[in-house]
């Protein structure tokens, strides 16, 4: 337990959760739960459109923040830039991060599954950066690879790395970030999230298509 509370040192760091709705880095994860590992993907519209990958090891939640999205082509690696581990409970949020708040802005839960590392010994794959895996989700499923981009690429701080699809039969040249707009818990867009939490619904509308909930 010590290991995990410092783990997310940064992450009760930057929030008031006297404000935020975000759940307390000592909350367990309540939500629906296969056996195995957590696997979250958020969409957020903050001061700029990311989602937020997050993968459940040592208690906690690894995450990275992707601005173009995952990608189901092989041939396209996608910037994830390494953030705050979160708590297990950040697995089952979504909703508005109130403005002057760290990451205001909307939240959805875009996909949520299970994922099994391709090496028991994920902390030494994460320490040769090319952490290899599998994902069971309702929208990203099969072989993907975290791989640690070279020293000195972009301008940000924050270690970066790729996100891969590999070559299998879940690899596609589908758009699934437009294809697959829909939040999977609530099956509402952005705009529908800020605008029922009586938020702006502006900056969130640019982060999907029109649409009615489904």
């Amino acid at each position: 337990m010590p290991k995990q509370a410092n783990a997310l040192k940064d992450y009760r760091k930057k929030r008031n959760f006297a404000v935020t709705p975000e759940p307390e880095a000592s909350a367990l994860y309540e939500g629906e739960r296969q056996n195995g590992l957590l696997y979250v993907v958020q969409k957020h519209a903050a001061s700029h459109l990311h989602y937020d990958f997050r993968l459940e090891w040592n208690g906690v939640l690894l995450s990275w923040a992707i601005p173009k999205g995952p990608s189901l082509r092989p041939s396209v690696r996608r910037l994830a830039v390494r953030t705050e581990d979160h708590p297990l409970a950040y697995g089952g949020f979504e909703g508005v991060i109130p403005d002057g708040e760290y990451g205001a802005g909307t939240v959805m839960l875009w996909d949520t599954g299970i994922w099994i590392p391709k090496e028991p010994d994920v902390d030494a794959s994460l320490q040769q950066g090319d952490l290899k895996f599998e994902l069971f989700g309702e929208k990203l499923r099969g072989s993907w690879v975290l791989v640690r981009a070279a020293t000195g690429q972009g301008t940000s701080k924050q270690p970066q790395w790729l996100l891969i699809k590999r070559r299998d039969r879940y690899a596609s040249t589908s758009d699934v970030l437009t294809e697959k707009p829909f939040s999977i818990a609530s099956r509402r867009l952005l705009a529908d999230i800020a605008r029922e939490a009586q938020g702006d619904a502006s900056p969130a509308a640019k982060g999907g298509p029109p649409g009615r909930r489904r």
